[in-house]
């Protein structure tokens, strides 16, 4: 890994936020942890994270209406429901909701981790992406204003 990425892991569950801030930790992640959506939401507010690890029970909300807020907040995060409720339903939800993975619990660790691992390269890619039309939006721009100021110089 070439930065370390910060994941927030929003669960009311302590072993379960312990065991995985312990593995993400382990692999080189900065892991914050939220016990429900409000203080998910503020955390987003103020911290940069990279991934977000959504419980789709939360005390005070569903993890499905959390992902809204936090695309809100942080657009680009990486937001991916963890459950132990799945179904065919709250799974379309979540992924009409905008998230972009699904993990059902009791959670393999090493599924948690290539899921982190493929997200965030596909995070990184679209930064790329993104940075390479931004330069050459500029670069065209640049050409042009250069062509108009020779333009009205003649």
């Amino acid at each position: 890994m070439s930065f370390h990425a910060r994941i927030l892991v929003i669960d009311d569950d302590e072993n379960l936020t312990k065991g995985f801030a312990r593995a993400l930790e382990k692999e080189g992640y900065a892991v914050d942890i939220a016990r429900n959506g409000k203080e998910a939401v503020e955390k987003c507010k103020s911290n940069l994270y990279h991934v977000a690890l959504i419980d789709i029970r939360l005390p005070d909300m569903e993890g499905t209406q959390l992902l809204t807020s936090m695309r809100e907040a942080s657009p680009e995060m990486v937001r991916i429901i963890v459950t132990a409720y799945p179904s065919l339903q709250n799974a379309i939800e979540a992924v009409n909701r905008g998230a972009d993975g699904y993990i059902i619990k009791p959670v393999n660790m090493d599924k948690l981790l290539s899921t982190v691992e493929e997200q965030l390269n596909k995070q990184r890619q679209e930064m790329k992406y993104s940075e390479q039309k931004v330069a050459e939006y500029i670069e065209t721009r640049a050409m042009e204003l250069e062509s108009t100021q020779r333009r009205s110089l003649d």
